[in-house]
């Protein structure tokens, strides 16, 4: 469905000529910035730790779950640290990772491509997770990254509510403004949980996405990193 016939209101989104049960399972996502409400950290993280707590506590009461029993009295904390600490991490700025560059002093200039850089996220339409490998390229300026910090990169958009188009546009932004480059190249191929464990429950299907600036826009050089990436 095209992006063109969502409109912001007030009350929320509306989405022109169709309900949310017509729209189902279709893949929308609004923009490019994660969409994060301007109170966002207002609350501490031990305040949204206890509120999620109660508030999760809430829904497996009436899921008709007994939170008395030994093994269900821990959950409702459980998950609120893991959407704090873990999964949604991503979502406060100060998680940041701290990228460090580097004089490129091997006078390298071909492209770099760290493959299969395995991430787990979740889908911002039912929160279940997105499971898949990034592979990341780019052709230096003058300035290198350590290899590391390209996976902490991928972690860090990929640890927050996601749609997998924003996910690989938010790396590849992220890269070029890091490296000051526009010769950045992003493959993500990821598995949805909202596809295969729920409503059309197809488990053998798999989602690709990419992002190819600069260099990587010319066929050979193209051609060169999908060898790579498929070797």
């Amino acid at each position: 469905m095209s992006l063109e016939i969502v409109t912001k209101k007030q009350n929320g989104i509306k989405l022109n000529g169709f309900s949310y049960d017509e729209i189902g399972d279709d893949h929308l996502y609004t923009g490019l910035e994660t969409p994060l409400k301007p109170e966002a950290f207002a609350l501490s993280d031990d305040q949204k730790k206890e509120k999620i707590a109660s508030l999760f506590g809430q829904i497996m009461d009436v899921l008709g779950l007994d939170l008395t029993d030994d093994s269900l009295k821990g959950t409702p904390n459980r998950v609120a640290k893991m959407y704090i600490e873990e999964i949604f991490s991503g979502l406060n700025p100060k998680n940041k990772p701290k990228i460090a560059l580097f004089e490129n002093k091997y006078e390298y200039n071909q492209m770099l491509v760290e493959k299969n850089i395995t991430f787990y996220s979740n889908c911002e339409h039912h929160f279940v997770p997105i499971i898949g490998k990034a592979h990341v390229a780019y052709i230096s300026s003058g300035k290198v990254i350590g290899l590391s910090k390209l996976n902490r990169i991928v972690e860090y958009y990929a640890k927050r509510p996601q749609v997998q188009e924003r996910l690989t546009n938010q790396i590849a932004n992220e890269l070029k403004k890091i490296l000051e480059t526009e010769d950045v190249a992003v493959i993500i191929d990821a598995k949805h949980l909202c596809v295969s464990s729920r409503g059309v429950k197809d488990d053998t299907s798999a989602t690709v996405t990419s992002y190819y600036g600069g260099k990587f826009n010319v066929p050979s050089k193209l051609s060169e990193l999908l060898n790579y990436i498929n070797n």
